[in-house]
């Protein structure tokens, strides 16, 4: 079975492809190329302003997802990487819902 043709005409999941953030030269790690920081450090965010954030990325998530360039789902994808690694951090022994879990 041939894999589901993009908007754009090239396949998804094929063999080579790359993530947004590595078919982007212009991110640099932290920085973008011309200097500019890509947000503050999550480590130096309140609790408060850190949640903010996570919900602000997670209420424009699909819309990134399906129509931001490429260069912005990278961003995305990049900052919401950092922001949840720094909750969990924050948080190790979070509270599960036992209605979110799944039967054995």
């Amino acid at each position: 079975m041939s894999d589901p043709a993009r908007h754009d005409g090239t396949t998804t999941g094929a063999i080579g492809e790359v993530s947004p953030e590595q078919r982007l030269p212009e991110w640099d790690g932290d920085r973008a190329v011309d200097g500019d920081l890509l947000g503050i450090e999550p480590t130096e965010l309140t609790e408060e302003d850190l949640l903010r954030e996570m919900h602000s990325l997670h209420r424009t998530r699909l819309d990134t997802l399906r129509h931001a360039a490429d260069s912005a789902l990278a961003n995305h994808l990049r900052r919401t990487a950092e922001l949840e690694t720094e909750y969990l951090a924050r948080h190790p022994g979070r509270e599960v819902d036992p209605s979110r879990l799944r039967d054995a």
